[in-house]
């Protein structure tokens, strides 16, 4: 297989709710819109397996089809229009601080259950797996690593929930909205002590994580990505701390919702799944200063949250550096300054003199020549995390699940969604890749000794030993209504004795037809070797699942080109 310095951290070898009253239910209803197939161009059968697989979360035959019948162009606008995935049954379990101590005491794993992130955990990767609106999911998820919030702190299901549904919202619309969507809901203001932050001492943590971590950035950066220098050379620095100071003053004055009926100074009954309330006898209303604009003396508070989201949209620094986040999670980790530029643009405007359209962004990124032109530079491509590694290779084979044997292996792959350890998530963007001078590859921070083998272990378990009773594919009975997890050989077993046929689907989805003729040939003699004489499809089966072991513990396949 081809040299790879992503992987140098290590890599396999290639040949080596409620009980009683509330009913969980997936939403299963699509708004794909009927689409009109003009003439489309020829989209080659590796460039739309390279988009599947930094569209969704894993290519399979049909989504590469799909691409080949709509074009590029018309496939994005096909996903841009679709919306299949919910957590809105999720937001409404009770999320009462006592319940499972008083009305839900009785009932197994009701803090699991009610003051968790397991529920949403496996609603996001039942949505990941077989839900359609695979690029909103995507972005989503980009978006949400950018600005996190973690069970950790935050132990509300409900409101978690509510806070993945933001970004499923928000995926394709305009960043902004996103951003005060965020800044106002229970669970960030829960993680980052935005609630109730009084004007005697203005908490600090979310006005300081919105310019580090949320939008522009603690460094100068040119519209091609590129830092700004002084005079000196030094860095220019985007802020200071009393820009800090001055946005925390304008962020007072908000409190949780309560439930009906229920008087502000109840914390017991604090509603964490509506957006904030306003609490005007904690608010500064005085004038504030920062980043060059001044808001004045007896703006109202949400003048105060509109002129923060609004000078932060004009930065200079906030289009490249969302920019490249959006690429660092779909395409690479090395984008080109031309590439950041290029897409950048659309960020800053999308043509129609609007600042901060996803959708034009997104597009932009997907379309330019550089995410269309396989990469084979020794820098390029992206390791796949361990949540992306397990939706690839279960997609790859066929799975069906209701997410839960996704919960056990995120844990054991050090990346539990929805259990970020901090606010700079699971891995930070410009995370160097250890002993590469200039190179970046943020989730190789996650690649210690200990987990290269535990990746190595789940590629194994969930093929080679994929079809036996495994625990975690278990149906989890504690938890009402739910599923289980099961892997559908039936479409390999159909190849029968055709390995070149088998070859070939994993070529084309696993790897974007890059495979060499000497790593196919090596392919078809280990395939070839696996023989068993109780039917032709259990050979065919333990054929396939040898050769997807192969391929998927390699750095072909850990690694996006």
């Amino acid at each position: 297989m081809a040299n790879n310095t992503m992987l140098a951290a290590g890599s396999a070898s290639v040949l080596a709710v409620t009980a009683a009253a509330v009913t969980l239910t997936p939403s299963t209803s699509t708004t794909t819109p009927a689409t009109t197939v003009a003439a489309v161009a020829p989209v080659a059968d590796a460039d739309a397996a390279r988009l599947a697989r930094q569209a969704t979360f894993g290519a399979t035959p049909a989504v590469i089809a799909r691409i080949k019948t709509l074009g590029i162009d018309g496939w994005l606008d096909e996903q841009f229009a679709t919306k299949s995935s919910s957590f809105t049954d999720l937001v409404a379990l009770d999320q009462r601080k006592s319940y499972c101590d008083t009305d839900g005491k009785a009932i197994t794993n009701c803090f699991r259950i009610y003051s968790d992130s397991v529920l949403p955990a496996m609603r996001f990767y039942s949505n990941a797996l077989g839900n359609d609106d695979q690029l909103r999911q995507r972005v989503a998820l980009a978006l949400f690593n950018m600005m996190p919030v973690s069970a950790n702190k935050t132990a509300n299901t409900a409101a978690l929930a509510r806070y993945q549904q933001i970004f499923l919202d928000g995926a394709f619309g305009n960043f902004s909205d996103l951003l005060k969507a965020v800044m106002m809901s229970g669970a960030m203001a829960n993680y980052l002590d935005m609630a109730n932050s009084d004007k005697t001492a203005p908490n600090e943590n979310l006005a300081r994580e919105m310019l580090q971590l949320f939008s522009i950035g603690p460094d100068a950066i040119n519209a091609d990505g590129v830092g700004r220098k002084d005079a000196t050379g030094a860095a220019q620095m985007n802020y200071t701390t009393k820009d800090v100071t001055e946005i925390a003053r304008a962020l007072t004055g908000w409190t949780y919702a309560r439930w009906p009926g229920v008087n502000v100074t109840q914390s017991e009954s604090w509603d964490l799944v509506p957006p904030m309330i306003p609490n005007p006898t904690a608010f500064d209303n005085g004038a504030k200063t920062f980043l060059g604009t001044t808001i004045p003396a007896g703006a109202s508070q949400q003048a105060n949250i509109d002129a923060v989201v609004r000078r932060l949209m004009i930065d200079p620094s906030m289009s490249p550096r969302i920019t490249r986040i959006l690429i660092e999670a779909l395409v690479k980790s090395n984008p080109t300054p031309e590439y950041i530029n290029r897409a950048s643009h659309y960020f800053r405007t999308n043509g129609k003199g609007v600042t901060g359209d996803l959708q034009a962004l997104v597009r932009a990124i997907l379309t330019d020549p550089e995410a269309r032109t396989p990469d084979t530079a020794a820098k390029g491509g992206k390791l796949k995390d361990p949540i992306l590694l397990q939706l690839a290779l279960a997609r790859a084979i066929g799975m069906k699940s209701d997410g839960y044997a996704f919960t056990v292996r995120d844990v054991q792959m050090g990346q539990q969604y929805l259990r970020t350890p901090s606010v700079f998530g699971d891995y930070p963007a410009d995370f160097p890749l250890p002993g590469v001078k200039n190179v970046i590859s943020p989730s190789s921070k996650l690649m210690t000794a200990n987990l290269v083998l535990e990746r190595h272990n789940f590629v194994w378990q969930w093929t080679m030993s994929g079809d036996s009773a495994r625990a975690e594919y278990a149906t989890p009975t504690w938890i009402p209504n739910a599923g289980t997890t099961a892997e559908d050989w039936s479409s390999w077993e159909a190849f029968g004795s055709d390995v070149d046929g088998m070859i070939d689907r994993i070529n084309l989805t696993m790897l974007a037809n890059q495979m060499t003729t000497a790593q196919r040939a090596a392919l078809k003699k280990a395939m070839s070797l696996v023989t068993d004489t109780t039917s032709d499809a259990l050979q065919a089966r333990r054929r396939a699942q040898t050769g997807i072991y192969i391929v998927a513990s390699s750095p072909m396949f850990q690694i996006d080109r």
